[in-house]
């Protein structure tokens, strides 16, 4: 499914800082020395949005490792989750103890494998699948083709969640828009990070938007200040994203 050669990963360290980038391009993931459990960049903050929606998912699949920064952040602030994470570089998963990434355990597991190829035949169903599987190129066609994502949508429970970074403001991204939307009926929230060039799409069932556009306030002072800190910038543009597919009602 990816023919996608498989790039040499670079590893970059200063005073403060591992990162993580390949030949043609520019950091992928990013670590602080004295917080490696941190999420650094805004595009990996944003995609925790999803606990607004499922604060205690019981099993995440993460397809695309980097730096394992998000995978940190779940293994530490999520103990219960059963977390997967593939990944096709074994370079990538090589460097996994600069990055301070968690033993494998119970609990944890990160494979060497095509991550279209996985999610086309899980081994289970998820609460949540994370998409951030770039390579120096951008976002590889097998991890954002329309069977892509109507496997990921079979591979989810009734009320779970793909969160997938995309590139932002490309002709890619539109149609990438459109293969989620007919994957997921239409039930779909865009939301841009900081950083500019990273756009996250978030598709779900339309109940779990419902439910969570009504219970939005709530559900931000239940969360946990680690997370309420992760989500302070991106709350308010997941909130508009939701306030977006509500469709007027006009008078007959």
């Amino acid at each position: 499914m990816n023919d996608t050669p498989i790039e040499r990963p670079r590893l970059h360290t200063n005073s403060q800082t591992v990162s993580l980038s390949f030949e043609s391009s520019l950091i992928q993931s990013c670590m602080r020395l004295d917080d490696p459990d941190e999420l650094v960049l805004d595009y990996t903050r944003t995609m925790m949005g999803f606990l607004l929606f499922n604060p205690a998912p019981a099993s995440i699949l993460m397809i695309g490792l980097g730096g394992g920064s998000m995978v940190k952040y779940l293994h530490k602030h999520l103990p219960d989750a059963d977390i997967t994470a593939v990944e096709i570089n074994q370079g990538v998963i090589d460097m996994r103890h600069e990055f301070h990434i968690p033993n494998e355990s119970q609990r944890l597991r990160i494979l060497c494998a095509d991550g279209a190829r996985f999610v086309a035949k899980p081994t289970r169903l998820y609460d949540v699948i994370l998409v951030d599987g770039f390579t120096g190129q951008g976002l590889p066609d097998a991890l954002c083709s329309r069977s892509f994502y109507q496997h990921c949508r079979a591979a989810l429970t009734p009320d779970g969640m793909l969160v997938a970074n995309v590139q932002a403001d490309t002709e890619q991204t539109t149609e990438i828009s459109r293969r989620l939307g007919k994957a997921f009926s239409a039930s779909l929230i865009t939301v841009e990070s900081d950083e500019g060039g990273n756009q996250i799409a978030t598709a779900a069932a339309k109940s779990v938007f419902d439910l969570g556009l009504a219970q939005f306030d709530d559900r931000w002072a239940a969360l946990p200040p680690v997370h309420q800190t992760t989500l302070a910038v991106s709350s308010s543009r997941i909130h508009r994203a939701l306030l977006k597919t509500r469709r007027p009602t006009h008078p007959t």
